[in-house]
């Protein structure tokens, strides 16, 4: 239940990882996000969400779902303990040996809290690509909100480029057409097998056995209420040609999109309300940090959201703590204190 509007969406997976920050019950929590689960329920539940380059937090341990985009972040209130947070968990680790050692050499020396700077959006470049936003938002509150968050970014010295395109937007944020489902499927199935077989005990060492199992205890997993056509999906699924393909598919997206935006406009990061930015980060595996930034309604939270490419957690935090500094916007949820039963 979102603790602001009991009827809003906490939206998902790590939605318990939001909300019991948002609600005061932890002062920090884990996400684990393969398109959108930390961004979308921090943005949702009025925390800060930080999504790091995939291989910047191991995730061994972690029921994988698509390892090329799986990734460890920080849920927290404050964009500080969300970076103290991530102090503490990025590293090598040789269980989660590939990724891991890849993006080690993003992890600068003195590690992420020295880039919590008041200043930070001084010199700044950030882009604003409105074909990401502008359909789902138009009319809404939440964009008034943003136009004037993008002032208070150029007064604290940021330059905003505005009104900017990415090539192939609306393939980039239909799973269906940019390849991810198809990878996702596949993916999930080779890791979950890899994943339960290494279990030093376990009732079900495939996604065979608990498609079997579930099927066994309908009763108990729910199976006629929520089904598990997903599950059956990818375990008829192989990682042939087709699923070769999507991956080389969201690799291309990704250069001609993201990468090339950046690059041609020598942009810091990009900067946009909500959750829109989800897939454009999913694709390739890159960093996004999300605050709060206002309530529909005086009610519902939403967020703004910062994303850059692989590596760029420095510029990143520097841009959303200042924001966050300037602005100050969240608030606890309103509601009737409640206490939680000890006996």
């Amino acid at each position: 239940m979102n603790p602001y509007l009991p009827s809003g969406d906490p939206c998902g997976s790590s939605s318990g990882s939001a909300i019991s920050v948002a609600a005061n019950m932890v002062t920090v929590s884990l996400g684990s996000e393969t398109h959108g689960s930390i961004l979308c329920p921090a943005d949702h539940n009025s925390v800060v969400g930080l999504k790091p380059t995939v291989g910047l937090t191991s995730r061994a341990g972690v029921i994988p779902v698509l390892p090329q985009h799986d990734t460890i972040g920080a849920i927290s209130r404050t964009v500080s303990d969300a970076v103290y947070l991530l102090d503490v968990i990025v590293g090598f680790d040789s269980r989660d040996y590939e990724a891991t050692s890849e993006a080690a050499k993003y992890i600068p020396v003195g590690g992420y809290k020295q880039f919590l700077n008041e200043n930070g959006l001084k010199g700044k470049r950030l882009g604003v690509v409105r074909n990401l936003f502008s359909n789902a938002l138009n009319g809404s509150t939440v964009i008034t909100a943003f136009e004037n968050h993008l002032n208070t970014l150029r007064q604290s010295g940021a330059t905003i480029v505005d009104d900017l395109e990415m090539a192939n937007v609306d393939v980039i944020s239909n799973p269906g057409k940019s390849g991810e489902l198809t990878a996702m499927l596949a993916g999930f199935k080779i890791a979950l097998n890899e994943y339960l077989q290494e279990l030093v005990s376990s009732p079900v060492r495939s996604l065979a056995d608990v498609i079997a199992f579930n099927q066994n205890n309908a009763d108990m997993e729910k199976t006629k209420e929520y089904g598990q056509g997903t599950f059956i999906s990818a375990e008829k699924s192989g990682f042939g040609e087709k699923e070769r393909k999507a991956v080389e598919l969201m690799e291309k997206l990704s250069q001609d999109g993201i990468e090339k935006l950046m690059t041609e406009n020598e942009l810091d990061a990009l900067v946009t309300p909500g959750t829109r930015v989800i897939s454009v980060l999913a694709l390739g595996g890159y960093p996004g940090i999300t605050v709060p930034a206002g309530y529909v309604g005086n009610q519902m939270p939403f967020g703004i959201c910062f994303g850059g490419l692989k590596g760029t957690e420095p510029k990143l935090i520097e841009i959303a703590y200042a924001f966050e500094q300037a602005t100050m916007i969240r608030r606890p949820p309103f509601g009737t204190p409640f206490w939680i039963d000890e006996r």
